[in-house]
C-alpha cells in the first residue's frame, strides 16, 4: 500500500509526458527525460524556498519539544496545585478555536504579519504532544527523583540531568512529528507570509504548479518531481529516529 505507489511516482516523474500517458510506465530509458527535475530545480526560488523550510522546520521543533517538554512535567507531577484547571483549559483547546480571522487579527496585532515568528509561534504548543510527553514522564519511577533529591540534586538538576536523558524516545517523536509537520505546512506561510524571500519550499513547489501553467502532460510530471524533491530530506532523516520513533509512539500507547 505504501510502496508500490512511491516506487510509480518515483518512476512516474522521470518518464516522458506523453509516453506516460499513452503506455503507462516503460523501462525504455529512451523514453525518460529530467524535464520536471531540470524545471523545478532551475528556479531560483527553489533554492530559497529549501533553505526557508529547513531553518523554520529546524527552529520550530526546537520551540515545541522545548514548550512541550517544559509544560508536561509539572503536569506529570501529582502534588502539582491547579493541576485539574489546567489540565481542563487544555483540552478545551483540543476542542475549540478561534478560527482563521480572530487568529489572523491577533497575529497582526502582535506585530508578527510577514515575519517568522507568525510560523513559529501560533502552533508551537501541543496538548496531544504534552499528554504524550506526560504519560511517558509519569512512567518513570517516583524513586528515582526520592533518590535525587536524597542526594542533593534540585528540581532543575534532576528533570534536565536525570529525566531527560531518560525521555530520549518520546523527545525523538515528538521532534518528528513537528519537524515534519512543518516542514509539509505551507498554509500558514500563505495567510501570514508576503514576502516571497520568506516562502517555505512548500509554498514555493505549489507557486510552481499554480503558476508555470505547463502543458497537460507535463503538469503531472511536475507534481510527481515536487513530491520526490519535498520529500527527500524526510526520507533522510527517519532512518536515523526510526528506533527512538517506534519506542516512543507504544510509550504513549501504554497508558493511555
Amino acid at each position: 500500500a505504501i510502496i508500490l505507489p512511491m516506487v510509480y511516482i518515483i518512476l512516474a516523474s522521470f518518464i516522458d509526458p506523453i509516453t506516460l500517458q499513452n503506455s503507462g510506465l516503460t523501462f525504455d530509458f529512451s523514453k525518460w527525460t529530467l524535464t520536471a527535475y531540470e524545471r523545478v530545480l532551475t528556479n531560483a526560488q527553489i533554492w530559497t524556498g529549501f533553505k526557508n523550510a529547513m531553518i523554520y522546520s529546524v527552529l520550530f521543533t526546537i520551540i515545541s519539544v522545548t514548550v512541550t517538554l517544559l509544560a508536561a512535567y509539572p503536569m506529570s507531577r501529582p502534588d502539582f496545585k491547579g493541576k485539574g484547571f489546567f489540565n481542563v483549559m487544555f483540552v478545551i483547546t483540543m476542542f475549540f478555536g478561534g478560527g482563521l480571522i480572530p487568529t489572523y487579527l491577533l497575529i497582526s496585532d502582535l506585530g508578527m504579519l510577514d515575519t517568522i515568528w507568525a510560523i513559529l509561534i501560533p502552533g508551537a504548543f501541543s496538548v496531544w504532544n504534552m499528554i504524550i510527553a506526560r504519560t511517558y514522564y509519569m512512567g518513570i519511577p517516583g524513586d528515582m527523583q526520592e533518590a535525587a533529591e536524597i542526594d542533593g540534586a534540585t528540581e532543575m538538576v534532576y528533570f534536565f540531568k536525570i529525566l531527560l536523558p531518560l525521555c530520549a524516545p518520546i523527545i525523538a517523536t515528538i521532534a518528528m512529528w513537528q519537524f515534519v509537520g512543518m516542514w509539509n505546512s505551507y498554509f500558514d506561510a500563505m495567510i501570514y507570509l508576503n514576502d516571497a524571500a520568506k516562502q517555505p519550499l512548500q509554498l514555493v513547489l505549489r507557486a510552481i504548479l499554480i503558476q508555470s501553467q505547463p502543458e497537460p502532460g507535463l503538469a503531472e510530471l511536475l507534481k510527481y518531481a515536487t513530491i520526490i524533491i519535498s520529500s527527500v530530506p524526510l526520507m533522510i532523516l527517519y532512518p536515523f529516529f526510526q528506533k527512538y520513533f517506534n519506542s516512543g509512539i507504544m510509550a504513549g500507547a501504554v497508558k493511555g
